[in-house]
């Protein structure tokens, strides 16, 4: 890399610098918020699919199917388009004429995060489905309360048993904010495609981008556990399903 280059991706005034970290740390924001929203929806998708009511594990399978099943692209431009004339509509009902619509972060990040929490439903119903099942029972057997057999036994193990599928999950989504570029977003793709633009450098820039944020992708959130994966879990080891049958 010669001087002019250095300049050109450096913080002086001819640099790009500034410009690129900004939009790293939009990439990185939009990133984690999408993570986080999808990790509630993924707990309360699993909860829906481990649920011995027939309706609800049909609700969290039908969010599991559309959400993996269609274009993430196609998710972000339904949320953009959809919402802004569903805003627009709701405010017409409400008085208020003209056109409204939701700011470009907030959508790229629910969008995102509906993919994202589809995905991490699975993860955290697998692992849940790894639990030794009489743990649970002995849990029960010394008059542990839910919420203490949730917070004592569950959750840490299905936590240790999700956090390599976890840190897949946190690859995808923070590549997937590239997509948040169609709908007017300026985050790094963005960023890059700009300043490749106006100096005729995209080698460099588009060099550049996955460069700034490698080191966060390089951080997975995978811990070293047991290799054998369960995906079925039948409705005989559900101890939720055991519970309803009792009562």
């Amino acid at each position: 890399m010669n001087t002019q280059s250095l300049a050109l991706v450096g913080f002086g005034p001819d640099g790009w610098g500034k410009l690129l970290l900004l939009a790293a740390g939009l990439t990185l924001a939009a990133a984690v918020c999408s993570f986080a929203l999808g990790s509630l929806l993924g707990t309360v998708g699993a909860a829906l699919k481990l649920s011995p009511n027939h309706a609800l594990r049909w609700i969290g399978t039908f969010y599991t199917t559309l959400f993996r099943g269609i274009p993430k692209i196609l998710v972000v431009y339904l949320f953009y388009f959809g919402g802004s004339l569903a805003l627009t509509h709701l405010m017409h009902l409400a008085g208020f004429p003209g056109f409204f619509s939701l700011p470009s972060f907030v959508i790229g990040v629910v969008a995102i995060a509906l993919v994202s929490g589809a995905y991490q439903t699975e993860a955290f119903r697998s692992a849940y489905c790894r639990l030794e099942r009489g743990q649970i029972e002995a849990g029960k057997a010394c008059g542990m309360s839910s919420t203490v057999l949730l917070r004592r036994i569950i959750a840490p193990q299905t936590l240790r048993f999700t956090l390599p599928a976890l840190g897949n999950i946190w690859q995808s989504v923070l590549k997937e904010t590239a997509l948040l570029s169609i709908i007017g977003l300026v985050e790094l793709l963005r960023q890059s495609t700009i300043a490749s633009g106006a100096t005729r450098q995209p080698l460099l820039f588009y060099g550049v981008a996955p460069s700034s944020i490698s080191s966060w992708g390089r951080r997975r959130l995978s811990a070293s556990g047991p290799s054998k994966s369960a995906f079925a879990c039948p409705a005989t080891d559900n101890p939720f399903a055991k519970h309803a049958a009792y009562h």
